[in-house]
């Protein structure tokens, strides 16, 4: 059976930025089995299969995989799905915003679709889970041997565990220098994190690139069978953990801008916002703009 499918680029408003998406609008008729093999011919950093909701007050059930399992939430399938479905019709534009709810792993995540003229031009998840702060990280030595880094690479915060989903190591480097000589080195990694898979990697300093950004990141995923990942909206929303909870703000919003995919050759941009209320994170938001990229269809066997 021939299934459509779309790709986009993410986090980015033009084409060949951003991290590259597959989008399958119906898998309705496609096993899970199926749907691992199929993200494994794409080879992205994540496929999307969308289904209908359990729920009939949501919009779409979303099975997410990448080239190694299946994932409970992930930021950039999120966006960039909102986007593909709004710009095929799927999802109807209410005015210059529209809100939708897509179904994922860890739950509801409600997602706001900004158009202009009918045409969706930048899409906004609020993380289903907020910041949870994960077990101590290995020593700052051992950290940068495994980065290719030296301990004075290291930013003078200390490297934390934080998920709103998945769990994300989030480490400091000095400058955006640091940020452009990281390289994961897989037996380090491996060695750290024996048997667990353990968390993905997140390398940021406050060292931006382009006016109006406030830091520059890479992500390293070798557990998940990812080198390096161009833009990663759950690691920023976990991110906004990071920084809401070093941040002096008691009630209010902030915001940052960030920076990612640029040494890949795939600048991506993602837009961070944190809700503060009595000193505590009580919601966080990640989004940015897409581009549809091509459209086809897959020859896709039933069964297992």
């Amino acid at each position: 059976m021939r299934h459509r499918f779309l790709t986009a680029d993410v986090f980015t408003d033009r084409p060949f930025g951003g991290n590259p998406l597959a989008v399958f609008p119906d898998a309705r008729a496609i096993s899970a089995e199926r749907m691992l093999q199929v993200a494994r011919e794409f080879n992205l950093s994540e496929t999307v299969f969308v289904l209908p909701p359990e729920d009939p007050r949501h919009t779409r059930r979303l099975r997410i995989f990448t080239p190694a399992k299946e994932l409970p939430f992930a930021g950039h399938p999120t966006v960039g799905t909102a986007h593909v479905l709004a710009a095929i019709g799927e999802i109807p534009l209410a005015g210059d915003e529209t809100g939708i709810v897509l179904e994922e792993g860890v739950g509801p995540v409600a997602v706001t679709v900004r158009s202009r003229g009918g045409v969706p031009v930048f899409a906004q998840l609020q993380a289903a889970l907020l910041p949870v702060f994960g077990p101590p990280p290995p020593p700052a030595a051992a950290l940068a041997e495994m980065l290719s880094l030296a301990v004075e690479d290291l930013g003078g915060d200390p490297p934390t565990n934080v998920s709103c989903g998945l769990s994300f190591l989030f480490v400091p480097l000095r400058d955006r220098d640091a940020v452009r000589r990281a390289r994961a080195r897989t037996d380090r990694f491996e060695a750290l994190f024996p048997g667990t898979g353990g968390p993905e990697i997140y390398v940021f300093a406050p060292d931006p690139e382009l006016p109006g950004s406030d830091l520059r990141a890479r992500m390293f995923a070798p557990a998940l069978g990812i080198a390096e990942d161009p833009a990663t909206g759950s690691a920023v929303a976990a991110l906004g953990g990071y920084l809401g909870a070093r941040d002096n703000t008691v009630t209010g919003t902030r915001r940052w801008v960030v920076e990612q995919g640029f040494e890949m050759g795939r600048p991506s941009l993602l837009h961070l916002e944190i809700d503060k209320r009595a000193g505590e994170i009580a919601a966080v938001r990640v989004g940015g703009s897409s581009v549809l990229m091509s459209e086809g269809t897959m020859e896709i066997l039933a069964g297992p």
